[in-house]
């Protein structure tokens, strides 16, 4: 569907706007020449906003069609879900509509109550140091369970080559994506339909188990498509496998269990989407190339640069790199690593490492030598990339992906070609985190707010899969 057809539906926006102006429905359906009544169905989303009301609103109130586009608040949807998924809201099951809508129609009061929690789980935090306490979220006990684990799973690994050969042998030739297809309607009679955005609405995938269907928005992009039936062919097709090792790890609670079976299923979908060997000797050939293993697999930039960080199989080991994904207020969203990188916990990144600065420059790739406080050296690449399924009014790039390894492997990569490795250029970095101010980073710059992280998928959601807790 090209995007000049889709239908767009701003009615929180729209009402905001006219709220700022001071104007009534009536007011503001005079200036734009349209009928009250009309109007009041696109601000309840009953009707979508047309091209020609859109520049209507430009021309009348000289309004950047931009920031119509934009949220209004700091609160996404993500974190207030995150905020509700919280024990402290057991019980309350605050459906996902009501959250959307919060945040699109009340930006001001989703960012206060964002606010208040995020004060109250710093203190719960405080007081649980304070008192030796070890009662860690869901999302930070599996966080804890895979950093154990070097965020590698060998029988997953096994379980998604043997998978790709299967694939393979099956549909030979084909592109991936079909090939998932082809066995999910062959071996589980599960078709797979992509949908417009506007029937879709906030979800991007979705799983209809009557119907045995997943649904898919036009928003996704290939790579997205195409781990998105990884992730449904793998939860279909080793369900078994995935349980017993999620209860096998002996989460402390079922919300927890559920949580780590999401995040293993997403590590089985990566392995069979990027099998190990294939993709462990296309990065050794290639340097690292990150364009070359994107274009070899068929995958997005964070794609592979995530699996880059499991590749700790003994026979065949890749360089240990480690992850971390921000946005541009330098919320932490993402935290992996095959080795021992230095991660502030509670804090973003260091100002001084060129992840920020990655923003000014999008969808290039920019390198940097850092050294940590212990004196660790580190070969860094760092590199902005979209959200999974932005729209037409969504501003790209604003994620960015650090990804690096200890300065010893740097020689294996080819972004080091041409570097004086043996007497390097070093950026001294540090934590910035709200519970040591003692780095002279600190002093200059405001420490960022690390929100509870997630077990986010191998796309680019900032959340698990909403069909994959099972």
């Amino acid at each position: 569907m090209d995007t000049a057809d889709r239908k767009l539906f701003l009615g929180g926006r729209l009402k905001r706007l006219r709220r700022d102006l001071s104007l009534t429905q009536t007011a503001m359906a005079a200036d734009l020449g349209v009928s009250p009544s009309y109007l009041n169905h696109i601000e309840r989303n009953q009707r979508p906003v047309s091209a020609q009301l859109l520049l209507r609103l430009a021309d009348t109130y000289d309004v950047d069609l931009r920031t119509l586009g934009q949220s209004g608040g700091t609160a996404s949807e993500a974190e207030l879900a995150e905020a509700f998924a919280d024990p402290l809201f057991q019980g309350l099951s605050v459906p996902r509509h009501e959250i959307v809508q919060m945040a699109e129609d009340q930006p001001a009061a989703a960012d206060a109550l964002l606010r208040l929690y995020r004060a109250f789980a710093d203190r719960r935090t405080r007081d649980r140091t304070e008192t030796g306490g070890d009662d860690d979220s869901p999302a930070d006990w599996v966080r804890d369970y895979i950093q154990t684990r070097a965020n590698h799973f060998p029988e997953l690994d096994t379980l998604g080559e043997a998978q790709a050969t299967a694939l393979d042998a099956a549909t030979p030739g084909e592109p991936f994506e079909t090939q998932v297809r082809a066995r999910l309607q062959s071996a589980h009679g599960l078709s797979v339909r992509t949908l417009p955005a506007d029937v879709m609405v906030e979800w991007t995938r979705r799983f209809d188990f009557h119907r045995r269907r997943l649904l898919l928005s036009e928003t996704l992009g290939p790579s997205s498509r195409a781990f998105a039936v990884a992730f449904q062919l793998a939860l279909s097709e080793h369900d078994a496998e995935l349980t017993a090792m999620a209860e096998a790890a002996a989460a402390p609670d079922e919300a927890t269990r559920r949580l780590l079976k999401v995040a293993l299923t997403n590590t089985l979908a990566a392995a069979i989407l990027m099998p190990y060997g294939p993709f462990q000797r296309t990065a050794e050939e290639t340097g690292y190339d990150m364009a070359r293993l994107q274009a070899r697999f068929g995958v997005s930039y964070e794609q592979a640069a995530h699996r880059l960080t499991t590749l700790s199989r003994p026979t065949a080991r890749g360089v240990p790199f480690f992850l971390m994904r921000v946005d541009q207020a330098g919320n932490v969203s993402k935290r992996y690593a095959s080795g021992s990188f230095p991660f502030s916990r509670f804090g973003g990144a260091c100002p001084r490492w060129r992840l920020h600065s990655a923003f000014r420059t999008p969808g290039r790739i920019v390198t940097q030598i850092i050294e940590t406080p212990d004196g660790g050296r580190w070969f860094t690449l760092a590199r902005t990339v979209d959200r999974q399924g932005s729209d037409a009014f969504t501003e790209g790039h604003d994620l960015a992906i650090g990804l690096g390894c200890e300065l010893k492997h740097a020689h294996r990569l080819t972004y080091a070609r041409g570097l004086d490795l043996a007497a390097p250029e070093v950026t001294p970095i540090g934590p910035a985190c709200r519970l040591c101010h003692r780095h002279p980073c600190a002093e200059r710059a405001a420490p960022p707010v690390d929100r509870p992280l997630t077990v986010d998928d191998w796309s680019k959601s900032v959340s698990p899969y909403p069909f994959a807790a099972t």
